[in-house]
């Protein structure tokens, strides 16, 4: 029994990890457990053993963290029970190959300097684990250190995987220090985490961005449409008058409702309907943005996941880039899609890519980055439309994951994308969390779940650039393959003079 002590204990330090992402902000846990997983780690004997132990703690994070999966496949795309509980699992296992890779690599190729190959190892696996296969960087470490801890700080300089590679420094010291408590080395670890806790709440007080404009009205817009009446054609007037009626009590030039709020082609939307919102826009002196797939041209099989402006400006439109495989397309369609197409009933699920680079749509004197559902958690795509961008606005749909934590994990992405580029970003979603974060993550404003309404906000937009607008995560990934190297490079040496 001894022998599995270790791998349970990495296990339950990972599940422990998820209470500190949100909705419960533990932030203090994800160090804690990371600490427990580096104090491990530095005891496994051989590599093997060591990525034992970080496959366990990967498992525990993921069965636990992704469990809104589990709602998405069997709830909302009718899969049977079985095999969605099956899907979500072999999901997470995947998942936890990531981290297993990380702590086999540190251990294999420097052991006698494992304090700081863990921490670049670990934050490296989560930037490969972000574009990988279309990357899902979900549950990325350093998430939940947004918005209060002192670390995410950082996030404006490294971004997000940069914040993980702080947490994996803090928590390898932490780990150090009580490793090495009866020696002079644990005065060095602790002084070490002490000077990154303090850096990075000094950094948190920088201005890197600054106003720009007059300050403005937005209102964001939450349908509360349920997932299995959104495409049903007979609740479809239904629909559009929820919506219609919505955004008649809006005043703000600036009005957003959420990702598909119409579930119709563009060219389908009755021009009177069309017409009417757009009057409405107008008569509040500014644009609204409404969420709609497109067929273009029409009658094709090009379908794209839009988001179009009308009102005052000349009408624009964000087609999304980033889908969601097997939800929003089929990898490999010539082999999975019979097989996928038979066992899960997602409207749209095979849609086309909009461009990687498209413009900021310039509505209610703003310029407006607009990213759709899934997009927000792509940092460096984020950043395509800036510093031009003005402000951030997500449009999305929830709803397919139920009364779970995903929204609220959602949620805790874009905290992180408006830190990092210094920019408000503005969330209307379909059941929640229909938000407004102010340019340091902090959520200025929220609307409660499952519930259709309206939330009006005043904020600036913002101009100016973080460097992680600048350079994206190309100074993360410098900084953690530099200590990777001086780590291999040192422990090559150590062995060498102990042969």
């Amino acid at each position: 029994m001894r022998r599995f002590a270790a791998p349970a204990t990495a296990f339950a330090a990972g599940a422990v990890a998820v209470l500190g992402f949100a909705p419960l902000n533990v932030f203090v846990l994800p160090i804690a457990s990371l600490a427990v997983l580096a104090w491990l780690g530095n005891r496994a004997a051989t590599p093997r053993s060591a990525a034992l132990l970080g496959y366990a703690f990967g498992f525990g994070l993921f069965v636990f963290g992704i469990r809104w999966i589990y709602v998405a496949l069997h709830v909302y795309g009718a899969m049977p029970a079985v095999l969605a509980a099956t899907a979500t699992a072999v999901f997470a296992a995947f998942l936890a190959l990531y981290p297993a890779a990380a702590l086999y690599a540190a251990k294999r190729f420097a052991p006698q300097f494992w304090w700081i190959a863990f921490p670049a190892c670990w934050a490296l696996s989560e930037w490969l684990r972000g574009w990988i296969f279309t990357g899902f960087p979900w549950l990325t470490i350093g998430y939940s250190q947004v918005p209060w801890s002192p670390l995410a700080g950082f996030a404006p300089l490294l971004g997000v995987f940069g914040v993980s590679l702080t947490v994996g420094l803090v928590a390898a010291g932490i780990a150090a220090a009580i490793e090495g408590f009866r020696t002079a080395r644990w005065k060095r670890a602790a002084g070490s985490v002490v000077a990154l806790v303090l850096i990075g709440a000094a950094l948190s007080f920088v201005p890197w961005t600054r106003p720009i404009g007059p300050p403005l009205d937005v209102t964001l817009v939450q349908g509360n449409v349920a997932q299995e009446l959104k495409f049903r054609e007979d609740k479809l007037l239904m629909t559009l008058v929820n919506f219609e009626e919505l955004v008649s009590r809006t005043r703000s030039p600036l009005v957003i409702l959420p990702e598909t709020a119409l579930p119709l082609l563009l060219n389908e939307v009755p021009e009177p309907y069309l017409q009417r919102l757009a009057d409405h826009a107008r008569e509040n002196g500014g644009d609204l943005l409404v969420g709609v797939f497109e067929n273009d041209p029409p009658g094709s099989d090009r379908f794209f996941n839009s988001v179009v402006s009308i009102g005052s400006s000349p009408r624009q439109i964000y087609r999304k880039h980033h889908l969601v495989p097997f939800g929003e397309f089929i990898p490999f369609k010539v082999l999975l899609g019979p097989v996928i197409n038979g066992w899960l009933h997602i409207p749209l699920s095979d849609q086309t890519r909009g461009d990687a680079r498209q413009k900021p749509l310039a509505v209610a004197g703003q310029k407006v980055a607009v990213n759709i559902c899934y997009e927000d958690v792509f940092g460096e795509e984020i950043i395509r439309q800036l510093p031009e961008a003005t402000l951030l606005a997500n449009v999305t749909n929830d709803a397919w994951y139920g009364d779970s934590w995903a929204s609220e994990q959602h949620l805790q992405a874009s905290q992180m994308r408006a830190l990092e580029t210094g920019r408000p970003m503005l969330r209307a979603t379909n059941t929640g969390v229909t938000a407004a974060i102010d340019h340091r993550g902090h959520v200025l404003a929220s609307l409660p779940e499952f519930q259709a309404d309206v939330l009006t906000v005043r904020l600036e937009g913002r101009a100016g650039a973080t460097p992680y607008v600048h350079l994206g995560n190309f100074p993360f990934a410098a900084l953690a393959l530099t200590l990777a190297l001086i780590a291999r490079q040192r422990s090559g040496r150590h062995r060498a003079v102990t042969a």
